[in-house]
């Protein structure tokens, strides 16, 4: 079986950044599991994987657009210390906001100067070329419920929305 439309994929990965510096990996955990075709994953890696089978392993580059975009300066501001309502503002802490289409997005607080913060709306691998190893360890086609909702759901688990 390949990975085609409708197939939900399981697959261990390696993420790493142009210098090598392991971002991300499956090692030690499941693997990734995700509905091909359903733009579960960045768009880059799911054309890498169309066409692969269980236990293929290949090596990808995704560039930032197919990855996780590019970096807008447009998507930095500065807001108002009293609109995080008493929270824990700290540089690095991230929080969840909407964009101005009702969509949400992590923010990563990036300066505190007195009553001002400084926040970035741009995804942390924004503007990174992605490095992965990939190993496909299975294919299977996707229930009803898992075309329904648009992503797979994880094996013997229970989903609510």
């Amino acid at each position: 079986m390949q990975i085609t439309k409708d197939k939900v994929a399981t697959f261990d990965y390696e993420l790493k950044d142009e210098e090598g510096v392991v971002i991300d990996s499956s090692e030690g955990h499941t693997g990734m599991v995700y509905l091909h075709g359903a733009d579960n994953i960045v768009p880059g890696l799911e054309n890498a994987m169309e066409g692969k089978s269980v236990k293929d392993s290949f090596s990808v580059v995704v560039p930032a657009e197919e990855g996780y975009g590019l970096r807008h300066d447009s998507m930095i501001q500065t807001v108002a210390l009293e609109m995080f309502e008493g929270a824990d503002v700290v540089v690095g802490a991230q929080f969840h906001a909407e964009n101005p289409e009702g969509q949400p997005i992590a923010i990563t607080v990036k300066e505190v100067n007195g009553n001002d913060v400084v926040i970035d709306g741009n995804h942390p691998l924004a503007g990174v070329k992605l490095h992965f190893d990939i190993t496909v360890t299975d294919i299977r086609d996707a229930t009803a419920e898992e075309l329904a909702h648009g992503h797979a759901h994880g094996a013997g688990s229970e989903h609510h929305h």
